[in-house]
């Protein structure tokens, strides 16, 4: 089974792959520009660039969004992650949050899938940390700065043992027995 997939970032659509593999599902990967609504809500985000998404390619696709939330910031930047990292990068992140008094956060990833008539939404989180310093490869965002609880590594320090206790994993498996229960 074929499905869409609206992603730029090439790391979430090897991921995606990996994990949906196992239950014969091949990721179609679409890079479509969509004007992103700015919100903390990630709820009304997911569901605004799904709909946008299907609105431009009129077939079932999947979108994905994940984020950090930061209990020293009161669960944010949740739904505005990227932009704080994009503005912050690995080095200023691990100083404003990584040597704080509560470097504690969860990592959430939200999947909506959407078929025409409706949306479905699959989560998935983490709890953790923040590291001190960034540590292990920067290339894939804020996995560099982020310690699953039980774990002393990074994501980036884990390595393909990241697929098997994310956040995307979770929500991805939760999407995959639904996809199972489609077919």
């Amino acid at each position: 089974m074929d499905i869409r997939f609206l992603s730029g970032n090439k790391f979430k659509i090897i991921e995606a792959n990996k994990i949906l593999n196992n239950i014969g599902v091949n990721i179609v990967p679409i890079n479509i520009k969509i004007d992103e609504i700015q919100t903390e809500d990630p709820i009304k985000l997911l569901k605004d660039n799904s709909l946008k998404a299907f609105e431009i390619l009129g077939r079932p696709l999947f979108v994905e969004h994940t984020g950090l939330y930061l209990n020293y910031l009161n669960e944010l930047p949740g739904g505005l992650t990227q932009i704080f990292w994009d503005r912050l990068e690995a080095d200023k992140f691990c100083d404003l949050f990584g040597k704080t008094t509560d470097t504690s956060a969860v990592a959430r990833t939200l999947i909506g899938y959407v078929n025409g008539k409706k949306i479905q939404i699959f989560d998935g989180e983490i709890k953790g940390n923040i590291s001190v310093e960034p540590r292990g490869n920067r290339d894939f965002q804020w996995d560099c700065v982020f310690i699953p609880e039980g774990y002393s590594q990074t994501f980036a320090e884990l390595g393909e043992e990241k697929n098997e206790i994310s956040m995307r994993r979770r929500a991805l498996d939760k999407f995959a027995t639904f996809l199972k229960g489609v077919e």
